[in-house]
């Protein structure tokens, strides 16, 4: 039998989505269009015998990061090498950079025979959006779309280890999904995005100078697009986060487990209430 890697198409790129949607990741429904402006080269798909059969992304971010998901085998390919196969070539794009990934707790160990580390646990909290939080006195939250696009880059850079432009520019504007950001005298003081995914509704980035911003984002935000529920992964070396998590009344639902092959990149952990997906970091 042959097995062959390859960068993956859009096509193929939308499939891995459906994949993890079967694992139970709850993937937006038009997160794969994001995925793949975010760096083209970055998702690779296994071919047995032509058919597709394994995943893995691994994008690279500036000079120095990179993030690694979709490390999927399917079913009825598991435990005859070809994971490992598409995990070594992957591996091998980001060699020299510091790695990330948000893996399922029980592989933890796995990860860490590969270099790994654990970095903290992202919990996923998921339910009926809190009733309307009103934002504090003084900030008013608008739609991120309004903002310089510039700005909100620079913000976002405030939490994530390198510039991804070309990633978030779609995030925000794509359909099926809504970004709001919260101003005060004219700085940003945070900036969430939810979108539309086969179960809850996805709140992430969630960032915010405060608790009661982020908590004004989660109400206005699920009031925008009318979600029923939402889930949003929060970091739990955030304590205020998961405090504000149970105050509104979300369940753990679903955990992973952050690692990186080198140190913790140094961003403002206080400012992030969630993060903004578990495949792409």
């Amino acid at each position: 039998m042959s097995f062959e890697i390859n960068v993956a198409g859009a096509d193929d790129v939308a499939r891995m989505a459906e994949w993890a949607a079967a694992e139970g990741w709850n993937p937006g429904n038009t997160d794969a269009l994001a995925f793949h402006a975010a760096d083209p080269g970055a998702f690779l798909i296994g071919r047995l015998d032509s058919r597709p059969v394994a995943c893995i992304s691994v994008v690279r971010y500036g000079a120095a990061f990179g993030f690694l998901g979709f490390y999927i085998a399917r079913p009825e390919a598991r435990g005859k090498g070809y994971g490992i196969k598409i995990w070594d070539a992957g591996m091998a794009r980001l060699k020299g950079r510091n790695v990330g990934l948000d893996g399922v707790v029980a592989q933890q160990d796995n990860y860490k025979k590969s270099g790994f580390r654990l970095a903290w646990n992202n919990v996923r909290h998921e339910g009926p959006p809190p009733p309307d939080a009103k934002p504090p006195v003084g900030v008013t939250l608008v739609d991120a779309r309004a903002v310089p696009f510039d700005r909100l880059a620079a913000y976002d850079r405030r939490f994530f280890p390198e510039a991804r432009d070309s990633f978030l520019a779609p995030w925000i504007g794509l359909p099926e999904r809504a970004g709001l950001v919260a101003m005060k005298d004219g700085a940003l003081q945070g900036l969430g995005v939810i979108r539309t995914c086969r179960a809850a509704s996805r709140i992430g980035p969630l960032y915010a100078a405060s608790p009661d911003i982020a908590a004004a984002l989660v109400a206005a935000l699920a009031a925008k697009t009318g979600a029923q529920a939402v889930a949003i992964d929060v970091p739990d070396r955030n304590k205020p986060a998961v405090r504000l998590a149970e105050q509104m009344g979300l369940k753990p639902a679903f955990e992973t487990a952050r690692m990186y092959t080198g140190a913790d990149p140094e961003v403002e952990y206080a400012g992030l209430f969630g993060v903004t997906s578990l495949e792409l970091g």
